[in-house]
């Protein structure tokens, strides 16, 4: 059941987003010839008005085909005002970029939906009852809750940790030594205020300064107005990681952590399998994710088309289709790269451990 569910998650997403495509066509009077759900001949299909819509048997995308996307396409007279290269830049643009925008809205509501409706688990300031280790378990105990640390009053988990990580050991950092002063601590254990003074520890593994505790998780729910802030932060932090991810693929071991199709579907398969509102949250990321990609500037992707459209309103006329085919070609390379590392690193990861998401 949940791999049903993980196909008509990403079923949604790729309708979705060639919906935006469709729709704004449409809306601006292009001419749509076909609606199509995955790649390849079309295994079911049936006309409606001008436009035919199917099913292919790839599933590995979707399509909408406008009248006029290749200039050399041989087109009746009664349909050439209408045809995609004879619309003014703005159109054309507006049309690509409403399937990426379809998919930064989805990522948006959804993401804000489960901030706000459902809450998300983040760290507590309570010591739990597992993790504790020296030197804090010599003065902590399980379900004392950290009220101050070196002044800072109510901190939050962020805070505690950055202060910690302020005490620093003499000369080079090595695993276990200790900081040269200590964190102060202001703990409430059951109603009575303690304070304690305790060094710190290098963790060679984690890579910071410790104490030696851990602590629980406490349900967050954010308002409409925070949880649509949440919402754009934790977009813009996938967003910069995924650019910077791309971007650095020439680093073998940011290769080696690209993924493709198959890995992003496991990973919701196997979100589906711990609960609804986890899935959403992939799904969210991964039509993230979608857009950030479809955006970047070299053809056949949205965002090639964006770039040669205002390439040709900068220079004030046609460029050149012969231009744009070279251009398509390498980009169409460099995607076959991006999606052949990412479906190698999944084979891998599925005949090794597989994919941990918990």
């Amino acid at each position: 059941m949940t791999y049903v569910l993980a196909f008509l998650g990403f079923a949604a997403l790729i309708i979705l987003h060639e919906a935006g495509h469709f729709a704004a066509a449409k809306a601006v009077g292009m001419r749509v010839e076909r609606f199509s759900l995955f790649f390849g001949p079309l295994l079911v299909k049936f006309r409606r008005g001008e436009t035919e819509y199917g099913i292919g048997p790839i599933p590995l995308g979707g399509y909408v085909k406008i009248t006029g996307m290749s200039p050399r396409e041989e087109i009746p007279p009664e349909v050439l005002p209408r045809a995609y290269y004879n619309q003014p830049v703005w159109k054309r643009i507006v049309v690509i970029l409403a399937g990426p925008g379809v998919n930064l809205l989805i990522a948006f509501v959804v993401l804000a939906l489960i901030f706000s409706v459902h809450g998300i688990y983040t760290p507590s300031t309570s010591v739990d009852s597992a993790g504790l280790e020296r030197p804090a378990s010599t003065v902590l105990r399980p379900g004392d809750k950290i009220i101050g640390v070196d002044g800072v009053q109510h901190p939050g988990f962020s805070q505690i940790t950055s202060v910690i990580s302020s005490h620093r050991c003499a000369g080079v950092l090595v695993s276990g030594c200790r900081a040269q002063t200590p964190v102060r601590l202001v703990v409430d254990r059951g109603g009575r205020t303690l304070a304690f003074a305790v060094r710190p520890f290098y963790d060679a593994q984690v890579k910071r300064m410790r104490l030696g505790f851990e602590v629980g998780e406490a349900l967050t729910h954010y308002g409409p107005v925070a949880a649509s802030g949440k919402s754009l932060s934790e977009m813009w932090l996938v967003t910069s990681k995924t650019v910077s991810a791309i971007v650095r693929l020439v680093e073998p071991k940011q290769r080696s952590q690209l993924h493709g199709t198959v890995g992003a579907f496991k990973v919701t398969q196997q979100e589906f399998s711990y609960g609804t509102v986890d899935a959403l949250f992939t799904l969210a990321l991964i039509s993230l994710s979608l857009a950030v990609v479809n955006l970047f500037p070299f053809l056949p992707l949205d965002g090639g088309h964006v770039f040669w459209a205002l390439a040709e309103k900068l220079r004030g006329r046609r460029i050149p289709f012969e231009v744009m085919e070279r251009a398509g070609a390498v980009g169409f390379v460099l995607i076959l790269i991006i999606f052949a590392i990412g479906l190698s690193n999944d084979i891998s990861t599925l005949s090794g451990k597989g994919f941990v998401t918990r």
